[in-house]
């Protein structure tokens, strides 16, 4: 963007400001700290950028315009000034019944996607019954047990007229069942569901640990989901590449995206091995990255990770279509940064975050409640956290024009950086034979807990401030609603459980539970096989099991 001669100007004249400048200043005053570095990988920042940081930007090639390729700018070419990024906020209360109210709220309010949280027992693929599930019925998200609660979670609401995202791994596709099984119910075409399943099993052994199978077969039940819903469903996400777990245990900015794509790679080729074609599937892949405080580190990541998706499509599987070269992308705020400390103080970290995610070109977005250091965030919360994505779409201008901050020196600068750091661990990880044996073999896992443990020490050593925890503190004891699930609430999920049993027809259950395990044993795609199921009101449990059975479980370290 400079010829060579005004960029041998500009470092000149860079270093005379330097030299009679900045230099007697910071010699006379100093400046609050020794070294400046983003939020995570101890990356330096210097005082200024000048374009001489980004004399090798090529425009056409690394920025070019918003919906053209490589994408940097983001994925459509209007951006929020055509529609504004769907708002989501993240609910699951305890019971069907509870989580009904709470999206039927959330709509009333304004929200223009629903985010679905299950339960742990939910989770692992136990219905709410079952000897694991002891204690831990409704606590982080709703109980499904079956078709039924899912019937009573979407009662009024119309599947036609909702985007829905389900924070849904191993059970995926039970729940993607139990989803068009209530769209089928409610008479609405398959090809009108719009939504998101996460989906995404191989994060589950980095970061969250809520597994059921062992790699392969759940290698083979996301490229089932991905074949059955390309001819079925074609407007469902079928998977959301998850980030977001990946940073909340620690990872640096340029870990996450780089561990993302390396698990979005190993998707891709599953799906190419199972005789699937890349631009049929590859436009329904989605992502799913956390925005945390530091504000322009977020919005280079986000970019980054857009524009090496382009390249990584292009230039590993070839993909011809525009749409399989897009990395789009939801984002939720940092649950990780929230503090039982001064929640108060939440409420401004979650608009810098949210901030960050829109200068950063997301399409949807989740923002925490100010309380969910504590518990399930309360009905206020909850609005608190709507209205501050509604502020930041209607109030702040940050959506009125695309990509506000291309052309900064040090944000153009930062998303180079982050870019390069990010593929040189990708190559790490082809060198370890790809993601998937990178896992296995514990090495990603290690490098995010050497972040976590370095991250963890800055902070009780006050290198890191953390407002209101290690510096700012006040002696106040919070006084805050808490959501808590009662034992009254798990026991009258439990009875309705038994309830469901005693009135279905068990004879249809089995049969179809037999043929799900049937399909299994063969490479026949058991999606439509688990939607018979849940139509006949088999449980999560017992669908779960059947695949167990010929899939087996996954134990850590075995």
């Amino acid at each position: 963007m400079f010829d060579d001669e005004e960029l041998a100007e500009i470092r000149e004249a860079k270093e005379s400001w330097e030299e009679e400048t900045r230099g007697p200043t910071v010699d006379r005053f100093g400046e609050r700290k020794e070294t400046f570095t983003t939020d995570t990988g101890g990356r330096e920042v210097d005082p200024i950028y000048t374009p001489d940081d980004v004399a090798d930007l090529d425009y056409d090639e690394d920025l070019g315009f918003p919906g053209e390729e490589p994408f940097t700018r983001g994925v459509y070419s209007t951006m929020y000034r055509g529609r504004l990024w769907t708002m989501r906020q993240y609910a699951g209360m305890g019971t069907a019944t509870e989580t009904n109210e709470r999206f039927r709220y959330l709509i009333d309010q304004g929200s223009s996607g629903l985010s679905m949280a299950f339960d742990l027992p939910t989770q692992m693929g136990y219905d709410s019954d079952a000897e694991m599930a002891q204690g831990e019925v409704g606590k982080s998200g709703v109980a499904i047990d079956s078709l039924d609660d899912f019937e009573t979670v979407f009662d009024g609401i119309s599947l036609d007229e909702v985007s829905t995202s389900m924070t849904i791994n191993a059970p995926a596709s039970i729940l993607l069942a139990m989803y068009i099984a209530i769209g089928d119910k409610q008479g609405v075409d398959r090809e009108q569901l719009r939504g998101t399943i996460q989906n995404d099993v191989l994060k589950e052994y980095i970061a969250r640990n809520t597994y059921i199978y062992p790699p392969e077969p759940s290698m083979r039940l996301i490229t089932d989901i991905f074949e059955f819903c390309a001819a079925e469903v074609p407007n469902f996400n079928t998977i959301s590449i998850s980030g977001y777990h990946i940073r909340e245990a620690g990872s640096t900015a340029a870990q996450e995206i780089a561990f993302t794509l390396a698990d979005g790679i190993e998707y891709v080729e599953a799906a190419i091995e199972a005789g699937q074609d890349v631009d049929e599937f590859a436009p329904q892949l989605s992502f799913f990255f956390a925005s945390y405080n530091n504000i322009l580190e977020e919005v280079a990541k986000f970019r980054a990770a857009r524009r090496m998706w382009h390249t990584i499509m292009e230039e590993r599987f070839d993909a011809e279509q525009p749409e399989s070269k897009q990395l789009k992308f939801h984002t939720q705020t940092a649950g990780s940064t929230l503090t039982a400390q001064q929640i108060e103080n939440n409420v401004v970290r979650v608009g810098y975050q949210a901030l960050a995610a829109v200068l950063g070109g997301t399409q949807s977005l989740h923002t925490n409640g100010k309380d969910e250091a504590l518990s399930l965030p309360t009905e206020q919360s909850v609005r608190t956290a709507l209205r501050t994505q509604q502020i930041l779409a209607h109030e702040s201008g940050a959506a009125d024009t695309i990509d506000p901050l291309a052309g900064s020196y040090y944000v153009e600068s930062l998303t180079d950086e982050i870019e390069q750091e990010a593929f040189d661990i990708i190559d790490d990880v082809d060198d370890r034979g790809g993601m998937k044996d990178a896992v296995e073999s514990g090495w990603v896992q290690g490098q995010i807990q050497d972040v976590a443990f370095e991250r963890q020490r800055e902070i009780e050593t006050d290198e890191r401030i953390i407002v209101g925890v290690n510096e700012y503190e006040v002696d106040e004891e919070p006084k805050e609603d808490i959501e808590e699930v009662s034992e009254e609430e798990q026991k009258r999920q439990r009875e309705q459980l038994q309830a469901l049993r005693d009135e279905r027809d068990d004879a249809t259950v089995e049969a179809a539970l037999d043929d799900l395990r049937s399909a299994c044993e063969t490479d026949e795609n058991v999606m439509p096989y688990i939607i018979t199921a849940v139509k006949a009101y088999a449980t999560v449990g017992e669908i779960a099991d059947a695949m167990r059975d010929v899939f087996g479980e996954h134990r850590a370290g075995i």
